[in-house]
């Protein structure tokens, strides 16, 4: 049996990975806050394992008790292979240093960074099957943009986690590998935040507002095609950021 556990899968880039491994056979353990019936439909239709565990990311108490439960349904299962996908993720506070929201701040810490470093611990710890993480990170971890001042750092932060847990784990001999994948701009409801901001707090809003209009952002669909395909098709660099540009 091969497992994948995603975070964020009921909407976007996450239900696309989920659909898109599920058609593969894979089962599915579903981390998130919201419920997709759909992906359960679809598990069932495939006949391939599908579970639901509702967590809210930004709790390190309702991620450590939402992980060892699932723990322990991987350690019945014995999955021969298992993917992660810390996919979850969020883009709020926008806005320039001396004008963000402290709260909104420290959520975009737990979701973007503290959450994907908590679940890999966890799972490098718990889990003997052979596994794969993926780190959902994005172009803004390599460049400033103003007024991302909390999601440039936190996806820079996961870009670093994934380098140096990629060198312990070959340091150490482990078949685990640990990748980061930038998934470009795509049409999601993140995307729906960024273009709802005031200018004062985004500079480069036109320029977000323009890929909506002109047709320039991926369905996630091709995205969550493309990472899979590199799963699945290719031998992967264990610590290498991989880039949609350079898949599609």
């Amino acid at each position: 049996m091969k497992l994948a556990i995603i975070t964020g899968a009921s909407k976007g880039l996450g239900a696309s990975i989920a659909e898109r491994m599920i058609i593969e056979g894979t089962g599915i353990i579903s981390v998130s806050r919201t419920e997709n019936p759909e992906l359960a439909k679809l598990a069932a239709e495939n006949q391939v394992f599908f579970a639901q565990y509702f967590c809210n990311l930004s709790s390190p108490d309702e991620l450590e008790s939402a992980f060892s439960e699932l723990t322990a349904l991987l350690q019945e299962k014995q999955p021969e292979t298992l993917y992660v996908f810390n996919n979850a993720g969020v883009i709020d506070p926008i806005g320039t240093a001396g004008n963000l929201d402290h709260a909104a701040l420290i959520q975009n810490a737990h979701v973007n960074l503290i959450a994907p470093i908590m679940i890999s611990n966890i799972l490098l710890r718990e889990v003997s099957s052979e596994m794969t993480i993926v780190n959902i990170t994005s172009g803004a971890a390599e460049r400033p943009i103003q007024g991302w001042s909390a999601y440039c750092s936190t996806k820079a932060g996961i870009n670093m986690f994934t380098e140096t847990a990629a060198l312990e784990l070959q340091t150490a001999g482990s078949r685990h590998k640990i990748i980061a994948f930038s998934p470009g701009v795509m049409d999601t409801a993140m995307q729906g935040t960024i273009r709802s901001s005031a200018k004062e707090a985004f500079h480069d809003l036109e320029k977000f507002q323009a890929y909506k209009e002109k047709g320039m952002l991926r369905d996630t669909e091709t995205v969550a095609n493309a990472l899979v395909d590199l799963l699945l098709q290719k031998e992967i660099e264990s610590g290498k950021v991989y880039y949609v540009n350079d898949l599609i």
